[in-house]
């Protein structure tokens, strides 16, 4: 069993081929608050035997690490942490697991096994306005699951939501994760600028304060509503192929390899969005970061492919790739028949649909 802390709040957007980089990694995740006594969770939780072990799923791994043993129903557990942050509580290793965003403070947990999702959790102000949101946006967080179908108003109420609670609780370490909500929502990279800007230090400087601005850096980069530039690349048969000629479609590009699995991988529903909508004036320009051009045609037959396909053969160092700084696959642009950038990495069942909201 493998569940990752962010999948509670972050979808599973699938993997990458990520270009190499030399670059050392460091944390940068500061010690922004005062450590105070610590927390202390206390649980009365009925229908566990005695010796249930009592569990949060380690950050990176996703595996348990006991922390106690329910004894009579009750167990506690004790900890102290940095700044306020995400654990995820699970019991006898086994789901559902329980989402918790943690402060020190002393908490309390009641329920029964029998109805592990509506557990009452007290005690903690972190936990409170994480509950205050997340209930919020719950009648539309269907537009976050990876067979989500376009829903403008489920979009725009995401949005409003996330705005209002930022603006509502600029301090709470929940804030950045409404900012998170809203730019996955609306890729909307300057909102999110806008509301995150303004809030304490501490906040930015958080573990989610991070990933905000990580995802404001990337949103700068082919932003939604951006021109694409001229650029021109020889075919599979070597003639010059221009992105301005397809001025008048919209067109999806997309950077991919015959190397690279997870491009394979999403080859079908690339597919499936051509073949549904080709006739709507709708097209696809594949720019590959193969070397060999025997592999990139050959993968090109073998998956089906039957749109225009551009390559130097250069690898990374794909000229149109580095000209979008492309730095894993796939990853796709989504342009209007003006060549301006309305979608960014619409992948799987999600490309389909916006397609679909496109030509109803």
């Amino acid at each position: 069993m493998k569940i990752l802390i962010f999948l509670f709040f972050i979808p599973l957007l699938g993997i990458s081929q990520v270009k190499k980089s030399n670059a050392k990694v460091e944390d940068k995740v500061k010690d922004v608050t005062v450590k105070e006594s610590g927390f202390t969770i206390t649980g009365n939780i009925s229908g566990f035997p005695d010796g249930t072990p009592v569990s949060f799923l380690n950050q990176q791994t996703g595996t348990p690490e006991q922390q106690t043993v329910i004894q009579k129903g009750k167990f506690v557990v004790k900890g102290n942490m940095d700044q306020p942050g995400f654990k995820v509580l699970i019991f006898a290793n086994n789901p559902p697991a329980v989402p918790l965003f943690l402060d020190n403070s002393s908490i309390k947990i009641t329920g029964s096994k029998d109805a592990l999702d509506k557990l009452v959790i007290t005690g903690s102000p972190s936990h409170t306005e994480y509950t205050i949101y997340t209930s919020s946006i719950k009648p539309y967080e269907k537009i976050f699951t990876a067979e989500a179908e376009y829903d403008s108003v489920a979009i725009s109420k995401v949005a409003l939501i996330s705005k209002d609670f930022v603006k509502k609780y600029p301090t709470s370490y929940i804030s950045p994760l409404a900012i998170i909500r809203m730019y996955q929502a609306t890729q909307d990279g300057v909102i999110a600028e806008q509301l995150f800007n303004p809030l304490p230090e501490q906040i930015k400087q958080s573990a989610l304060g991070l990933y905000v601005s990580q995802l404001i850096n990337e949103s700068k980069i082919n932003p939604i509503g951006s021109i694409v530039n001229e650029f021109s690349q020889a075919d599979t048969s070597g003639n010059t192929i221009n992105v301005s000629s397809f001025r008048g479609k919209y067109v999806l590009i997309d950077f991919w390899a015959s190397w690279c699995r997870p491009c394979r991988m999403e080859n079908p529903n690339v597919v499936a969005a051509y073949n549904q909508f080709k006739n709507n004036n709708f097209t696809v320009l594949g720019v590959s970061l193969d070397q060999a051009k025997p592999a990139w045609l050959d993968a090109i037959k073998m998956d089906g492919l039957t749109w225009s396909h551009v390559s130097d053969l250069k690898g990374w160092q794909n000229a149109v790739a580095l000209q979008f700084h492309i730095a894993s696959i796939p990853q796709n642009l989504l342009i209007d028949p003006n060549g301006r950038i309305i979608g960014k990495n619409l992948r799987g069942h999600v490309l389909s649909s916006r397609l679909e909201a496109l030509f109803k």
